[in-house]
């Protein structure tokens, strides 16, 4: 048997995605409190370990660290989401103008490859977590195209953000995912001759995504009290 050792690298890794799969997810609460005995115990974990997730965490913006009080699950305001569509939108148009001379076959195969992907997960319905993972995903196909790496770090920059946007979005619409035609036309447009009509597409596809989670906000923050900070 031929087996890697299990090293601290490994351990925090895994500790970063299973809080991220637990706020991702809405687990827990945007604006929760979060104390490093209680996660280390249930993760049965060191601090040390455990103090490395939570620095890439909230590296990320999953997480908050306020000096003297504590560590918190981010919350979103409607300033958040909208600055968040419009610097996404941006930078999708800007993926999608330079990738478009770059389209061939095999790059056409795999985006339908991801769609498909995506379409399946979201289907079984069965981990919300892979669902905006397959998203993002899908999402990534321009920018790597592009080769364009400022433009992909900015893009990865903005992700673990987008996570954060998808779970709220999917709490939207009640299901664990897009509609599975939810990105048919954006599949389409992308492997077409119509730049502008990409473009055109993109804006609409993503205000009304916008639009729809800032209706959810709005119903959250009536139902729900403001979060105990203390």
């Amino acid at each position: 048997m031929n087996l890697d050792p299990v090293t601290d690298l490994t351990r925090r890794n895994t500790v970063v995605q299973m809080i991220r799969r637990q706020i991702v997810s809405g687990a827990v609460a945007p604006g929760q409190k979060l104390t490093e005995t209680d996660l280390a115990n249930q993760l049965g974990v060191s601090r040390a370990v455990l103090r490395e997730a939570i620095r890439e965490l909230v590296a990320s913006d999953l997480l908050v660290a306020l000096p003297y009080r504590g560590l918190y699950v981010r919350e979103f305001t409607r300033r958040d989401l909208t600055e968040l569509y419009s610097l996404r939108t941006a930078l999708e148009k800007m993926a999608f103008t330079q990738a478009w001379a770059r389209r061939t076959p095999a790059a056409l195969a795999e985006l339908e490859r991801r769609h498909a992907a995506l379409v399946a997960a979201t289907r079984r319905g069965e981990d919300p977590l892979e669902v905006i993972e397959l998203e993002l995903a899908l999402h990534d196909w321009c920018y790597e195209l592009s080769d364009h790496r400022m433009l992909a770090e900015a893009w990865n920059r903005l992700k673990p953000n987008l996570q954060f946007y998808f779970a709220l979005h999917q709490r939207a619409h009640n299901r664990p995912g897009p509609r599975t035609d939810a990105h048919e036309a954006y599949v389409t447009l992308a492997s077409g001759g119509d730049l502008a009509a990409m473009l055109d597409h993109l804006e609409h596809h993503m205000r009304q995504g916008l639009e729809r989670t800032l209706l959810t906000l709005t119903a959250m923050e009536r139902d729900t009290p403001a979060a105990t900070r203390d």
